[in-house]
């Protein structure tokens, strides 16, 4: 059942201009200077979700009623309670969840809004509206980072063989064995993955790049990811390997940040590598609500397993207007917003798996703290941490990596502050 959510999503298409294209690659007309067409592209993609909506309602009431027995089965009183002993969550409980959104609409909220607030201006807008988010003023052209597949792979080895030689041989034995499927295509799955294969230790990469800035950041995301796959693969026992996912994504979003320095390689001029750095920030920051939604969404429709697609639709939007930000217009567009979480793959093929990236992104701004005082510590930091696979709980593989496991308000005040602090001095 799991597997049907692929199968609808990957026949998703639209057709712009007389052309097709799947949803991922109409993203790029969302970076347009001409507004029309941004409106119409968005409209023509969330007219595509619309038309799936059913099918995909019906599909994740199953999978709930579904896990909801799994659950009482194995003697839990829910299926959050029982997925988090699954999922191995010794080090936090739902509590430290709740504190976590509650420091996302304290501390991150006032920062998106004023990134917001200076996107509608630089556009020159009366209002700002969400297809306006991704694109540049008239006269600046979307960043054009690559062609095609094979440009980005040689692009991302020059980006990482300059952080660390070692990073950008992990690349390379992967691109030998054939290990990478990166450029988007008609019927090709959604999303982007670094896949583990423990025989050879050489991980595989899968994404769907169609040449924009978000596919370097997807790229150099698995790539930290594949060299977590690398550096474990020394460890004696295959569990080792199997490492908690809120230190895996630590590899992988460190290394977004990491190798922000150096990303000449797919800029030539300094004021496109600035505007890629600031992208780069804007989006370390604005996931974080995402992340809040996705969650609390999900505690709230698993503590409530039986509710109706009414019920979830409104607590839907309910969560959803707790954590959008104020700086955007959203007016018209309910119709669409009430669909908004059927886009998210988690929570169709891996449930309760999101508040990972939050903790994560904390760790790696974390690392990156430390990147900008004192780059050779901080990676050798980076390598240790990665080093020991599954060996240690998760605050020690933190401490490993010089980092504290904390989902306080103040610690996310402090790192909120660093971040917004960086992003001043672009």
């Amino acid at each position: 059942m799991q597997q049907q959510y692929g199968a609808i999503a990957g026949k998703m298409t639209i057709e712009v201009n007389g052309q097709e294209y799947t949803l991922q690659q109409a993203g790029k007309f969302l970076e347009s200077h001409d507004r029309k067409l941004r409106e119409e592209v968005y409209r023509k993609i969330q007219e595509r979700r619309l038309q799936d909506k059913q099918a995909m309602n019906d599909l994740y009431t199953q999978l709930v009623h579904k896990r909801d027995q799994v659950a009482k089965n194995a003697g839990f009183a829910n299926y959050r309670d029982y997925k988090f002993v699954e999922l191995g969550r010794f080090d936090y409980t739902k509590e430290d969840c709740f504190q976590f959104h509650e420091a996302v609409k304290l501390h991150v909220l006032p920062l998106i809004d004023k990134i917001y607030e200076k996107k509608r201006k630089k556009l020159g807008l009366d209002k700002l509206r969400p297809w306006d988010t991704e694109a540049e003023p008239e006269g600046v052209e979307p960043l054009k980072p690559f062609n095609n597949g094979q440009e980005l792979y040689e692009k991302s080895v020059q980006v990482f063989q300059q952080l660390n030689p070692f990073f950008a041989d992990c690349l390379r034995k992967m691109k030998e064995l054939n290990h990478f499927d990166l450029e988007s295509r008609k019927g090709k799955a959604p999303g982007g993955y670094n896949c583990p294969l423990s025989e050879s230790g050489a991980p595989f990469i899968f994404m769907n790049a169609a040449g924009q800035m978000s596919d370097v950041t997807t790229m150099v995301h698995e790539g930290g990811h594949a060299v977590h796959s690398f550096l474990a693969h020394e460890l004696e026992l295959s569990a080792f390997k199997e490492y908690p996912m809120e230190i895996a994504e630590v590899a992988s979003m460190a290394m977004e940040l990491f190798t922000m320095d150096h990303w000449e390689a797919f800029f030539s001029s300094k004021e496109d590598l600035t505007r890629a750095r600031e992208h780069q920030l804007e989006r370390t920051i604005t996931i974080f609500p995402w992340i809040a939604i996705i969650d609390k969404f999900q505690h709230w429709v698993y503590e409530n397993p039986q509710h109706t697609v009414e019920a979830r639709t409104d607590k839907w939007m309910e969560i959803l207007n707790e954590f959008s930000s104020g700086a955007i217009d959203y007016s018209g567009l309910d119709e669409f917003r009430k669909i908004g979480w059927q886009r998210q793959l988690h929570l169709f093929e891996v449930p309760f798996y999101y508040i990972e990236y939050g903790i994560a992104q904390l760790g790696a701004i974390g690392l990156w703290m430390q990147y900008k005082q004192n780059p050779s510590k901080a990676l050798e930091n980076y390598i240790k941490a990665l080093s020991l696979g599954g060996t240690k709980t998760l605050p020690e593989l933190y401490k490993a990596a010089g980092l504290k496991f904390d989902l306080s308000p103040e610690h996310i005040k402090t790192l909120m502050e660093f971040t917004a602090g960086e992003m001043e001095k672009l």
